[in-house]
């Protein structure tokens, strides 16, 4: 049958894509495709343009030769993806698919919305680029409206280009301002793959075999697999220990993600960062939020992840959704923590560059005209009930978690032990895409996936996803 033919793909092809080991699997046993109708994607009434560029293998072939043997692709036949729409994506045939993973929670407001296009089209007409020894309006217009989005005295903004790239700045700044060297980051954290920032993320997948630095990695505070539950208290004491055995005493910085994306949308257990901030600041350092996935409404609780756990950091990161696409990220502090910078000359050649200033401000103010932070909360309402319904039914769902659009489901092959369902996964994940759902993975074994849709998801996309995942797990 077609599932286990492949299964036995996936488990002799397992590549780096994937992140899996597969084990041999010959227990499992799949059910006829005609015993129902697969759902269908919900009506959109755009068409694609004819698409009359290059094919599929051609385009990989030249990837293949040109660029870097690190990259990898997702499905075992690559996806020629040439057209977007909002939610969705087209391929080189025309045929439409629900993206939900938003270009790795990177499309927030939607693939080429129509306001965003134009600002940048408008702002590319008159200026694309002459960097900030001159003065232009969009990148003072810009920060100023994203100050305005942060609590406290986060009010002094450095724009930068990649999440990767905050988080070095970051860095650099905890160090500089403190006077001490010692970072420290949470287990299955992921804050970038730099020669710096490698050291402070924290999964084996994604690091190479270089010096780290100063960088201590404490037990994370995950409600689902952690030694201590959901008990934040416990976690953080772990903090403590750490500095106290660890260190000097004194520590440059804390940095961490609310909801771990790379980790596979694991929320940390609740009350932790507030220990942990006090903690980390009666030793020196100042505490910085890992805003690059979590930030812009996506919890639908709250604009920002480190709201949802009532603190308020020193330092704040952002990338990925502050540009919908575009090449832009953003460190935002205080103005005595930015002050050390202005010692020496720093400078950076396309942070705030006039069209991605122009492309940035419009998602902010497309983000609050459309009402995106309350749509993700009752879409993801609305989705994770939905998910956790389903749990209900088919054992291997072992976590449903996460807030708003910001999704994880992790699989299991028996929830006693929690065993990571490795080659279940990579079956499923071809299966949506055969039914026209992308999603992402995550997790150090590839075991979860990671539902983080452009903004403008809908309930009726949300059911389509859900209805989709219980017809493949059902023919398991």
């Amino acid at each position: 049958m077609a599932l286990q033919r492949l299964l036995k793909r996936v488990v002799a092809r397992a590549s780096t894509s994937s992140r899996i080991h597969s084990p041999a699997i010959t227990f499992l046993h799949y059910s006829d495709y005609s015993t129902s109708s697969p759902p269908q994607l919900p009506p959109f009434e755009y068409q694609p343009q004819p698409y009359n560029g290059p094919s599929a293998d051609e385009v990989y072939q030249k990837r293949k030769k040109f660029l870097g043997p690190s990259l990898f692709h997702f499905y075992q036949k690559p996806l020629n993806i040439v057209e977007g729409k909002m939610q969705y994506l087209f391929d080189e045939t025309g045929r439409r698919y629900l993206d939900a993973f938003a270009g790795i929670v990177t499309v927030s407001c939607g693939h080429c919305h129509p306001d965003i296009l134009n600002a940048i089209n408008e702002q590319s007409k008159l200026l694309q680029h002459a960097t900030t020894i001159y003065l232009h309006h969009a990148i003072g217009d810009f920060a100023e409206a994203l100050a305005a989005k942060m609590p406290g005295n986060l009010k002094v903004v450095y724009f930068v280009n990649s999440g990767s790239e905050a988080n070095e700045l970051a860095m650099m700044m905890a160090r500089l301002y403190t006077g001490s060297l010692e970072m420290i980051s949470l287990r299955n954290a992921y804050h970038g793959g730099s020669s710096n920032t490698i050291g402070l993320t924290a999964l084996n997948t994604w690091k190479y075999p270089l010096p780290q630095g100063e960088i201590h990695h404490v037990v994370n505070p995950d409600p689902y697999r952690g030694v201590f539950g959901s008990d934040g208290s416990m976690y953080a004491k772990d903090v403590q220990d750490h500095i106290d055995y660890g260190t000097s005493g004194k520590v440059a910085g804390f940095i961490a993600e609310t909801i771990q994306g790379v980790g596979g949308a694991v929320e940390l257990a609740p009350g932790y960062l507030k220990s942990v901030y006090d903690i980390v600041r009666k030793a020196g350092g100042v505490c910085i939020a890992d805003e690059v996935q979590t930030g812009f409404g996506r919890t639908g609780s709250h604009y920002w992840g480190f709201q949802t756990q009532d603190v308020v950091p020193d330092i704040v990161t952002m990338a990925k959704g502050i540009g919908n696409g575009l090449p832009l990220g953003a460190v935002v502090t205080t103005p005595e923590i930015a002050s050390v910078l202005a010692t020496k000359i720093q400078f950076n050649t396309f942070g705030g560059n006039p069209v991605c200033s122009a492309g940035g401000l419009a998602v902010l103010n497309v983000i609050d005209k459309e009402r995106r932070q309350t749509h993700c909360a009752e879409v993801g309402s609305h989705l994770i009930q939905r998910l956790k319904d389903l749990q209900k039914r088919h054992d291997i769902i072992g976590d449903v978690r996460g807030r708003g659009l910001m999704v994880g489901i992790e699989l299991v092959t028996d929830r006693k032990d929690k065993t990571p369902a490795k080659a279940e996964t990579a079956v499923l994940f071809e299966q949506l895409r055969e039914l026209g759902i992308l999603v992402g993975k995550g997790g150090l074994h590839g075991n979860v996936f990671r539902i983080k849709p452009p903004m403008c998801f809908t309930k009726d996309d949300a059911d389509f996803l859900v209805d989709a995942l219980d017809y493949s797990i059902s023919r398991l």
